[in-house]
């Protein structure tokens, strides 16, 4: 069966409009300078009674003043891998008029060390924001006791 459309039923047409709302004032979102303040934010945020049980990826929006617009919890896997949706972060990125973001991984086994695939999907994520104007700021890999940044140990520039 086929369906057309008059274009005098032009006002069934479904419009999209952009728009932005946010109710914090950018001088009261948390700045994050380094990756120290955003493992401390991450600390502060993450479920800690499954932090040593599975992998979860979470995600910081920030402007291009590296403030804060929000924490996005992405994904939750197993006790060893989870899986980079990465339409889903792109699409909260761009909802949230995110510019920079920085995203975030725990390892329950306590190793900090990035694994070839963690680094492999750093680098296509970087890629990808490049695309859409979107700095990827840093990957980091977290713990209870410390974290790695993917960028300040070479891994990624």
């Amino acid at each position: 069966m086929e369906c057309t459309m008059n274009l005098n039923d032009l006002n069934t047409i479904c419009e999209i409009k952009l728009s932005y709302h946010n109710k914090v004032k950018p001088s009261m979102r948390p700045l994050l300078t380094n990756s120290q303040n955003a493992y401390e934010l991450l600390l502060k945020i993450w479920d800690m009674d499954t932090i040593e049980l599975s992998e979860k990826i979470v995600v910081i929006l920030m402007n291009q003043g590296s403030r804060v617009l929000g924490v996005i919890h992405l994904t939750s896997g197993s006790a060893t891998s989870c899986t980079m949706d990465f339409r889903t972060l792109f699409a909260a990125a761009l909802k949230a008029n995110a510019t920079r973001i920085i995203l975030a991984h725990n390892h329950p086994s306590g190793n900090t060390i990035p694994s070839a695939s963690d680094i492999a999907m750093t680098k296509k994520m970087i890629d990808a924001g490049k695309l859409l104007d979107i700095t990827v700021v840093d990957h980091l890999i977290i713990t209870t006791e410390r974290y790695c940044s993917l960028v300040e140990e070479g891994y990624v520039i």
